[in-house]
């Protein structure tokens, strides 16, 4: 029976695919609008459970609303940007909700960030208030000199479970106090598909974070793709998420799409490896939103005879890499592996809707892979100045083609947005958003006809370590502030038994400096001090110079097949061990023990 509904399901599915039809940029909708929706339809079905709290969509919408009457008596209105930092909790659902509610921006604020990249990121999306979490305090206190707020007026205050006091320079924001009502902003109604819903950070290909524009006509689609074709939930599911909602995965994949359905969300702060299968169970979740790199966690914990005894049978995520795809859906008994690829600053994506293995699925938007020369960094063109597409099975750069089903929305900055489009890639006048990965078709056996594709790996200058983008540029920038270090290079290096690339830094020493001399410690303290736990490099290699070609260009990718390798590097190698403050010198123990998988980073 369940293969027959599988079956129906696909057939849906393609249905649904070959007769869609463009998505009306002048029609209502939200994330805000689903809430709503649900909380009318279905007022007492349970909503959020966390931390204790269980919230049913009409407390939900209701929680939401008492907020939204907050801000818009704070002078909040359509199209303002309200930076919002807060870890996973109530709070942040309530708020975001809140903001939108109001047709504002919400521009989601990564809560590893501190100092330069965090008032990098608040300024640059032209924030008019920042919402922040009780949790997050000191991070922002320390910064609020270099931002283009006023205390007293733009720093709201949502306390944690502590229900602690603001500071003397915020407001707070109470989600009890019902005085400016509790029903549906008039606002709300107003807002469109159009209309920009989240500034979502991603690092791009070089320097600090950029701000992705995210409106609601792709959130709303992606959201029921991933409801009714990836997940295929309805409102008796529930759906575990720990995964960050300031990012698309959590917030989009995650969140939107148990919105869409009216299926319930247990959200939790963080992963936590030990407590996941009991919270699964206890919760008795029939899904979860997931990255690669907490897949590999899961697997890395002791067998036990209770592994597949739990009610998960359906997941989507992205990043599940086919080297541990087949034990771990064997393990853990799930039934259905809904894996994706998309850019928070892209215009289309995969979907994996089939439940293919080791598969992102198939296409969203026109695409093209095409000739790649790595070694170089370059994209292939022929003599007619037009690129090659590569044969069936071999890895190519993706691009997706522009269209008016596959608009490109891009980032605040115009210029940056602009270096994501290639133009004339197969003919004269087409355009094409650079994706920045390397992808191939696989065979996975029938598939109703539509061609499959696998992800490879990234190009370029960013890499992704701890489910995060980190730019080289950014770090590189930072470490080479440190009044020891004359240059830096930075690189993203495999690591046995990991997912993504580790940071490296190659460092040139100021002049008199070496090993022997340097202050490591304050070297160590800088990095740690200045950049997020995700891009802080594991290794450093100290060189006496950088190596360039004839023309001065950086060999980086010699550096980068050396890696962490010592019968490679003739230079000394320092490794920052897991649990230590301090880079410390690599020694043959400690890498033969990283070799055999020993370490866990």
């Amino acid at each position: 029976m369940g293969g027959f509904a599988n079956v129906v399901g696909d057939l849906k599915v393609l249905y649904t695919a070959l007769t869609k039809k463009p998505v009306d940029p002048s029609a209502s909708g939200s994330v805000a609008q689903l809430v709503q929706r649900q909380a009318t339809e279905y007022p007492n079905g349970v909503a959020i459970l966390c931390e204790g709290q269980t919230l049913t969509w009409s407390e939900l919408n209701k929680e939401a609303n008492r907020i939204a009457g907050q801000l818009k008596a704070q002078g909040v209105g359509p199209s303002d940007c309200i930076s919002l930092f807060m870890q996973n909790r109530v709070g942040f659902i309530t708020t975001m909700l809140a903001i939108g509610k109001l047709g504002a921006i919400a521009g989601m604020i990564n809560t590893n960030l501190t100092k330069q990249p965090l008032i990098h990121c608040i300024n640059l999306i032209n924030s008019t208030k920042c919402i922040f979490g009780e949790e997050l305090t000191g991070a922002l206190e320390e910064i609020r000199a270099e931002l283009e707020l006023e205390d007293g007026r733009d720093y709201l205050y949502v306390a944690d479970q502590g229900q602690s006091p603001p500071p003397n320079w915020a407001i707070t924001l109470d989600p009890t106090d019902a005085s400016r009502g509790e029903s549906d902003p008039a606002e709300s109604r107003e807002v469109t598909l159009a209309d920009k819903a989240f500034y979502i950070f991603t690092s791009g290909t070089t320097g600090l974070p950029k701000a992705a524009i995210v409106s609601s006509k792709r959130i709303i689609p992606n959201a029921r793709i991933g409801a009714e074709s990836l997940l295929r939930i309805k409102r008796t599911d529930r759906m575990y998420n720990c995964l960050p909602l300031y990012h698309g995965t959590g917030l989009i994949l995650g969140l939107a799409t148990a919105f869409t359905v009216g299926a319930s969300s247990v959200i939790k702060r963080r992963l936590s490896i030990t407590s996941f299968w009991d919270d699964i169970r206890r919760n008795n979740c029939t899904s979860f939103v997931y990255i690669g790199e907490f897949i590999r966690y899961l697997m890395s914990a002791p067998a036990s005879h209770t592994d597949a005894d739990n009610p998960i049978r359906t997941i989507v995520g992205n990043g599940l890499r086919p080297d541990i795809w087949h034990d771990f859906k064997e393990r853990f008994n799930i039934e259905r592996i809904g894996e994706f690829y998309a850019a928070s600053e892209g215009n289309g994506g995969f979907a994996n809707v089939f439940n293919k293995d080791c598969t992102v699925g198939v296409s969203v938007a026109p695409v093209k892979l095409i000739a790649y020369d790595i070694a170089n960094d370059e994209i292939i063109r022929g003599e007619d100045g037009f690129c090659q597409e590569v044969p069936a099975g071999e890895p190519g750069l993706l691009l997706i083609q522009v269209t008016a089903r596959s608009q490109y929305e891009g980032y605040t900055n115009q210029e940056a947005s602009e270096k994501k489009l290639l133009r004339d890639v197969i003919e004269e006048g087409d355009l094409y958003f650079n994706s920045g990965d390397l992808m191939k078709t696989i065979d996975v056996g029938f598939a109703w006809f539509r061609p499959h594709y696998q992800f490879v790996d990234r190009i370029g200058d960013t890499f992704r370590w701890k489910s995060e983008n980190v730019s080289t540029t950014e770090v590189s920038d930072i470490v080479s502030q440190h009044p020891d270090v004359d240059f830096c290079v930075v690189y993203g290096v495999e690591i046995p038994g990991t997912d993504g690339r580790a940071g490296m830094a190659a460092i040139v020493p100021s002049e008199g400096r070496s090993l022997s001399n340097m202050d490591l410690a304050g070297l160590s303290a800088h990095i740690r001090t200045n950049l997020p736990l995700y891009a802080q490099p594991i290794f450093i290699r100290i060189l006496k110079e950088l190596p360039t070609t004839t023309t001065h260009k950086l060999q980086k990718n010699q550096l980068q097949e050396d890696a962490f390798h010592l019968d490679q590097v003739p230079d000394d190698l320092l490794v920052l061990k897991p649990k230590t403050e301090q880079y410390a010198l690599m020694d043959a123990d400690f890498y033969d023990e990283i070799v055999a998988r020993g370490v866990r980073f």
